[in-house]
Formats: C-alpha cells, sequence, structure tokens
C-alpha cells in the first residue's frame, strides 16, 4: 500500500500533535474554559508546566513495556492556534493505586417479615491498575464543530496504534461526573464530609499532588446507596452534561459501562480491549517516507511519525492505494 492519493499534507488542515513547551499559554487559557473538575487540565501554571516536561520525557523514552508514560496532544487549527487538549497514560497504578467505586447489588431477605430489600453498594477497588487510560479531552467552545472533536478523540487510538508496545491490554477512560449549581452531590455526599474540603480544591489537589490522600482519608467499606440523597444516588454513573459528546465517541469506539465510576463525583469509567477499539482495529500501515498509518473508514484519519513528529489529520475522501 502506499499513502492514500487524496492525502495532502500541505494542506491547510488542522491536526494533532504531541504537546511542546511552547504550548504553555495557550493551555493555560483552555484550562480556565474548563470550569473546574478535570485532573489532565488544571488551571495551574506550574502544574502544567510538570505534565508538558513529562509527557516530552515519556516521548523521549526508550519503552519496552508501559511503566508510568504520559502522553499529551494538543489540536492546533492551520493557523497555528491550540485548540484542545487529549491525553493518555500508558500504566495506571504504577507509581499509587487506581481507585474506583465498583457498583454491584445485594439483596436481604426475611422470612420473619415476609419481604426482600435490593439495593446497591459501592465498593472502592483498584480493578484497573494496569490499565491505560485516554482522558483530557478538551476543545475550545469555538471549535466545537466540524468534526474537529471527532479527529481530537481519535487521536489518541491513533497513538496507540503506531505505538502499541507503549500501552496495555485495556483501556479505560474516567468521565467527569454530573454536578448541580457547580458542586457535585456525589462528592457532598460520600467524599466530602472525609476530606474536609469542597470537589473542585480537592480535584485541583488530585491534578497537582497525586492520588494519595484519597488512600489516606476514603472510606474503605462499601456504601449502600439507599443510604444517599436522592440527588447522590442520580448521579451515579451520569456524565457531566459537556460530557455526553466524548462519552458518545468512545461508545462508537467500542467502549463500555460495567458499573465503575469515579470516586470523586461518580461519573462513569468505560473499558475497552486495547485491540477492539474501533480506530486501532481499522488502522494500518502504508508506504511513505515517514512511518504512516490510515483509519480505514468513512471518515479516514492519517497519522504520520512517531514519539515527537506524530501527527494525525483527518481528510474527507475514501482511502485507496495511491
Amino acid at each position: 500500500m502506499t499513502v492514500p492519493a487524496w492525502f495532502d499534507r500541505s494542506a491547510d488542515l488542522p491536526f494533532v500533535r504531541p504537546v511542546r513547551a511552547d504550548d504553555l499559554d495557550a493551555l493555560l487559557a483552555l484550562a480556565a474554559l474548563t470550569g473546574g473538575g478535570m485532573t489532565n487540565l488544571p488551571p495551574d501554571r506550574e502544574t502544567l508546566a510538570e505534565k508538558i516536561a513529562w509527557s516530552e520525557a515519556s516521548l523521549a523514552a526508550d519503552i519496552a513495556t508501559p511503566a508510568n508514560e504520559f502522553y499529551l496532544l494538543v489540536l492546533q487549527s492551520g493557523d497555528g492556534r491550540v485548540l484542545g487538549t487529549a491525553s493518555l497514560f500508558s500504566r495506571l497504578g504504577a507509581k499509587w493505586p487506581f481507585y474506583s467505586y465498583k457498583v454491584s447489588r445485594v439483596t436481604h431477605v426475611s422470612r420473619d417479615l415476609d419481604r426482600s430489600f435490593s439495593t446497591e453498594i459501592l465498593h472502592l477497588v483498584n480493578d484497573f491498575d494496569g490499565a491505560s487510560e485516554v482522558g483530557g479531552l478538551f476543545l475550545h467552545p469555538d471549535a466545537r464543530a466540524g468534526g474537529l472533536g471527532a479527529l481530537l478523540a481519535r487521536s489518541r487510538y491513533m497513538f496507540i496504534a503506531q505505538h502499541r508496545r507503549r500501552f496495555g491490554d485495556v483501556v479505560i477512560a474516567d468521565l467527569r461526573g454530573w454536578v448541580e449549581d457547580g458542586s457535585s452531590p456525589f462528592w457532598e455526599a460520600v467524599a466530602g464530609p472525609f476530606f474536609g474540603s469542597g470537589f473542585l480544591e480537592a480535584d485541583l489537589h488530585n491534578a497537582m499532588h497525586g492520588n494519595q490522600f484519597i488512600a489516606d482519608l476514603m472510606p474503605r467499606y462499601p456504601i449502600y446507596t439507599s443510604m444517599l440523597p436522592a440527588a447522590a444516588r442520580g448521579a451515579i454513573g451520569r456524565p457531566h452534561e459537556n460530557s455526553v459528546p466524548a462519552l458518545k465517541l468512545l461508545q462508537a469506539e467500542g467502549f463500555v459501562y460495567e458499573g465503575y465510576c469515579d470516586i470523586f463525583d461518580a461519573g462513569p469509567t468505560v473499558q475497552a480491549r486495547t485491540d477492539q477499539i474501533r480506530t486501532v482495529r481499522q488502522s494500518r500501515p502504508v508506504e511513505a517516507a515517514l512511518p504512516t498509518l490510515v483509519s480505514d473508514d468513512a471518515q479516514p484519519l492519517v497519522a504520520q511519525g512517531r514519539e515527537s513528529a506524530f501527527r494525525v489529520w483527518q481528510v474527507a475522501g475514501e482511502t485507496r492505494s495511491g
């Protein structure tokens, strides 16, 4: 196969690339638009600079198996503006445990009262230790049209396909949870009393300092959801309204919800086998001067280069050998 004839790299097209140190101001401006609650894009200059450095170091490392790497991608417009971000973690649980709540169901039966009662229970688990994670998907409000969200989201899977040995056999995505009036009803009912802080403050601490404080303070016993306020129960597995488009994109790639949720805001955690992710499965190498992949579908992507030279474009047309 050769590079598809319809692909013109010189065209003035938006594309996705790894972050660079000179993107810091642009990332800080994007972070100010998120409204908080995005661990991978905190509105803190020092933390963002550390994430950029971590991404650059991860790209430069000679990787045999995934350890604790982080890759931050940005969407760049044809005129050079940074319009969005997306991120990947190579292996969860490498530095500290990755915590989730797993929703299960229990039924109690009393023969004396001739009564049964069924309710859901939340268990604190580390089931995704060793998995990879995609996240940090954020687009500038002015860029949420024309397929740019799909380009940014799918660029992560093209990155995985181009660097397969850098990732595990399972990939998860931890979506932002439901909020009401700027606060998380789940956080207020479950975790807030243990941490003595608001949701956004705790989430920012997690982004800046890691989650050891979760292990130190988080309640470890199962939580009966029937004992929670209705607003907190309703938030379990419910995505933030701004995350619904991201969830649909994930589902289109084959990610499924199997009862796992975020411990802060109870947003849904979805998962997929890495090699069964649609874009990964449909990508194929083609002949070119640079290492090149093409996603073989109705909305094809072209990825060229590896590590810091990695780029992804979405172009109109049908894939065919040139």
